[in-house]
């Protein structure tokens, strides 16, 4: 005989439909009772802070918010300077950018001090 499986879904109401939070698959139990399983909403891997590069962040768990919470600090983040909100090649380009705009003003006020030297002499 073969075994009928009605749907008993898990959020109900009038209309019990098939959502994205609402999905579920059969699966076949040790007992070979076919059952339905609820599958959980896919996560997503946060995005870059800097807005320009189109990827998802690597090294960072893609999970719900609600399982993001219960994660431990060092595994929500990279250890590296901008870490978890920035990828590698963005936060490379902004250290760099930073220290040639300070190298900068140090020339300039260098420049600034020989030109007052040679007005003194």
């Amino acid at each position: 005989m073969v075994q009928h499986l009605t749907s008993h879904w898990r959020l109900s109401s009038n209309t019990a439909s098939n959502t994205a939070s609402n999905k579920a698959r059969l699966s076949r139990t040790p007992g070979n009772r076919s059952v339905f399983l609820y599958i959980k909403m896919v996560g997503k891997a946060p995005k870059s802070a800097c807005g320009v590069c189109p990827g998802r962040l690597r090294g960072v768990p893609a999970v719900r918010p609600e399982v993001l919470t219960r994660l431990s600090k060092t595994k929500k983040h990279i250890r590296r300077a901008y870490g978890g909100s920035m990828c590698a090649k963005c936060a490379r380009h902004r250290i760099k950018r930073a220290f040639l705009i300070e190298e900068q003003k140090i020339v300039v006020k260098v420049l600034k001090a020989q030109a007052q030297s040679q007005k003194a002499k």
